[in-house]
């Protein structure tokens, strides 16, 4: 998509806005906001009110609307591509009872589901590899919407990434995307050469629906008995349906992600009549977690998703796997594509790609 020349007057304007120094920041963002012993970090709160000038909202009418509202948005935030990375276009089967036909037409003309591999210029072959899938609720996100994230992670924690296209909502409703997550975990093992990584070393990952679906990949890789993830990387992931946590109540406006959102998302992916505690749509409410791969688990502090993906690390702790929790006190939900402004959110995603590395390094 040609990014026009309104949407290149924004960016630019958010840019200049996030390089002013800190007090004039501070007097366009407002006031520190200070919730639950925690404050907002200055760049988060710039973003959001810089988003609430433009009256740009993460919904906002049709599904369509808001999928196309999603794909202009991206290029006000995420910044330019990060480079040196190569990228190739992969297409994963999927075990799909429907018409070759008909899943064509639902992933864009592809006989399978589209994904990206991203490959950090240089890196040796074989290499540790994180399946990533995306974020936006199940219904909006897509790989171009994060982008940036997947070729941040590889060249940073130097892996490569393969970012899935699963089929989003309501046109496939769950449990659709759980079934395309769990067939691009096992293509990226059983085609690991072809891909140059290592097929011990492989990892699942995402953002909110993205982490939800990589906690359901992991636990459903278990319990088939065949090919395990080495490692899930699960960033503010939505894990449990079946109860309303305090983070929702805390931070349920104003904060990027809201209730009203959260409702629209679930009511697009969800059927009526779904047994919400189902453990392939909440994570949490599998009865044993035993035997899953370790864990990053990172959560932000001003989030309604928040309090439920530290609820699950808790669970995975208490089975006894191997799980690090990292709470960025001062963000809010959806940082990981927020990198082309200011310096917080790049940060954060820093570290997180860090720990992507150490979790997938090699072990004696």
């Amino acid at each position: 998509m040609a990014i026009t020349l309104p949407v290149r007057v924004q960016a630019a304007a958010s840019q200049l806005a996030f390089w002013l120094p800190a007090p004039l920041r501070r007097v366009l963002a407002g006031p520190p906001v200070r919730r639950d012993g925690q404050e907002l970090a200055l760049d988060a709160q710039l973003l959001l009110r810089l988003q609430k000038i433009a009256r740009a909202e993460l919904v906002r009418g049709s599904v369509e609307q808001s999928r196309a509202l999603l794909d202009e948005a991206r290029h006000l935030v995420s910044g330019k591509p990060i480079e040196p990375v190569s990228v190739r276009e992969v297409s994963v089967p999927t075990p799909d009872p429907r018409s070759s036909a008909e899943r064509s037409a639902s992933v864009g003309g592809m006989d399978g589901l589209p994904a990206t591999l991203y490959t950090p210029v240089g890196l040796p072959e074989p290499s540790p590899l994180l399946v990533f899938f995306h974020g936006g609720g199940w219904v909006i996100g897509t790989r171009a919407s994060h982008d940036n994230a997947a070729r941040f992670l590889a060249k940073h924690a130097g892996v490569r990434v393969l970012s899935v296209e699963y089929r989003l909502a309501p046109e496939f409703p769950f449990p659709a995307a759980t079934e395309d997550a769990l067939a691009a975990f096992e293509y990226a093992v059983a085609k690991a050469s072809d891909l140059g990584a290592d097929p011990a070393r492989i990892a699942v990952g995402g953002d909110s629906a993205g982490g939800n679906l990589a906690a359901v990949t992991a636990q459903q890789a278990v319990r088939r008995g065949g090919p395990v993830p080495a490692f899930q990387l699960l960033i503010y992931p939505a894990t449990d349906f079946a109860r309303r946590y305090r983070s929702q109540d805390l931070f349920a406006e104003d904060l990027f992600l809201t209730d009203v959102h959260m409702k629209w998302f679930e009511g697009h992916y969800v059927p009526e009549g779904t047994d919400l505690t189902d453990p392939r749509l909440s994570p949490l409410r599998a009865e044993d977690l035993s035997g899953l791969p370790p864990a990053l688990v990172v959560t932000a502090g001003f989030d309604p998703l928040r309090d439920e993906g530290e609820a699950y690390a808790e669970k995975l702790r208490e089975a006894g796997v191997e799980v690090a929790l990292r709470r960025h006190e001062d963000l809010i939900h959806g940082f990981i594509n927020f990198t082309g402004v200011g310096t917080r959110f790049r940060e954060a995603l820093a570290e997180t790609a860090g720990a992507l590395r150490q979790g997938l390094s090699k072990r004696d």
